[in-house]
């Protein structure tokens, strides 16, 4: 194994590129060798043979040991054996070589001799099977780089391989394929590039906050596979106990009773009973938060999104959660929220009805599991099975969808979830006393 740094003790072979017992030219790429602060190609000192393998692809091999023997010719190797020939004490065995032979860069092989052919990346595509050296996942880490945003990266080292030079010239370019998706190879009829005329107009330049929003909802589409699961809730019983309460709640509290705390409490007590809603996928770990933090999207006076949080949710009664709700609704529509009031949100619900809306399709706020939408409570005819038969009623329904990331929540835990939360507002209990 060669020197590549001072500070260097060990090195990864990524992969040979001469098999055993095939030859080679002077100059010819043996291996590649990977290491924390450095890449390189390992070129052959001279013409020759590869007789042996003696350390494995993907093997962490320590400076100066033996990777490989090699049966070099002497016309390119002054220090070869004549004729082929091994040197005395060598004859019939493989021994260690000497230190020069180990460094197979040998220290008097011109500098050119490495042939550098990169491979151009002619469309944007997935690479599957990426080796990340340890020198670009430092690199990676340190711009906040993600794998999969590697594998989108085109690579022009042996067989699509990352270099060094590739991440910094993806990272000067401004990160393009950032929250880019792969576009399929497909056989046939293939869709033409087009030049949209996106029209004339007033120009509205996006404010600091409308950027950051659209960041986050690219990533968040681009990142988690999106699922929506709707269910309808008749709110029947929770519409006439609030109606009937309101004005008395008003009184006693001083606080407007409004169904967001209602709503809170009911996706709270479902939380509850299904954990794993309340979580955040890393890497290949799955966080169940312990707290249940209920963001709850509002609209800012400016158009913009923002989306405040209850703390610990699953904690306070009805007057304290209302009085939090109000609170925080107050603060964002004269934006007066502070930093600590958008912070630590486990799950977030996004009231649609608000705006008239039937039912919606949220994106997921990251690094959130799920998110549910609450679409408008509107009086409709519906059959209602009782007792002495069927009948038909003019109840309160609403529709409840959820957006989940099928990446760590499956259709049985989001069904199951979703329906629980429907059940809590249903069941509402009429008799319940604040």
């Amino acid at each position: 194994m060669p020197k590549m740094g001072e500070s260097i003790t060990e090195g990864t072979i990524i992969n040979w590129l001469v098999n055993e017992g095939d030859s080679f030219d002077e100059g010819d790429i043996l291996c590649e060798v990977a290491t924390d602060k450095v890449d390189n190609e390992v070129p052959a000192p001279a013409s020759g043979r590869m007789l042996e393998h003696v350390k494995s692809a993907q093997e962490v091999v320590p400076i100066g040991d033996v990777i490989a023997i090699l049966e070099l010719s002497n016309k390119k190797n002054k220090s070869s054996p004549p004729s082929g020939e091994m040197p005395k004490g060598q004859r019939g065995t493989k021994q260690k070589p000497s230190k020069n032979e180990e460094n197979i860069v040998h220290p008097s092989a011109p500098k050119n001799t490495i042939k550098k052919k990169p491979k151009q990346a002619s469309s944007f595509t997935v690479n599957k099977n990426i080796f990340i050296s340890p020198l670009v996942e430092s690199m990676a880490k340190a711009h906040h780089i993600s794998y999969e945003e590697l594998s989108r990266i085109p690579g022009t080292g042996k067989e699509g391989r990352l270099r060094k030079s590739d991440v910094i010239t993806y990272i000067e370019e401004g990160r393009p394929f950032k929250f880019a998706q792969p576009v399929p190879e497909v056989s046939g009829f293939q869709v033409p590039d087009l030049t949209f005329d996106k029209g004339t107009g007033k120009i509205v330049k996006m404010d600091r906050m409308r950027q950051m929003i659209a960041d986050h909802m690219v990533f968040s589409a681009s990142t988690a596979p999106h699922v929506t699961a709707y269910v309808e809730a008749d709110l029947t019983e929770m519409v006439q106990w609030r109606n009937a309460n309101k004005v008395a709640f008003k009184e006693k509290y001083n606080e407007k009773l409004t169904f967001t705390p209602l709503f809170v409490e009911a996706v709270a007590r479902a939380i509850q009973d299904f954990p794993m809603i309340n979580s955040s996928l890393d890497g290949e770990n799955i966080i169940v938060k312990e707290e249940i933090n209920i963001g709850m999207a509002t609209a800012l006076p400016s158009g913009n999104l923002i989306v405040p949080v209850v703390k610990n949710a699953d904690k306070k009664d009805l007057k304290a959660l209302a009085e939090n709700t109000n609170e925080l609704v107050g603060k964002a529509r004269d934006n007066k929220l502070k930093g600590d009031d958008t912070k630590g949100s486990t799950f977030t619900i996004s009231n649609v009805g608000t705006f008239g809306s039937l039912m919606g399709t949220p994106i997921i706020n990251q690094p959130e599991a799920a998110i549910l939408a609450t679409g408008i409570i509107k009086k409709r005819a519906e059959v209602m099975e009782r007792e002495d038969g069927d009948s038909i009623e003019v109840r309160h329904m609403m529709y409840l969808s959820l957006s989940f990331d099928h990446r760590i929540v499956d259709g049985y835990l989001a069904g199951s979830f979703l329906k629980r939360v429907a059940d809590n507002m249903e069941q509402f209990d009429t008799k319940r006393k604040f």
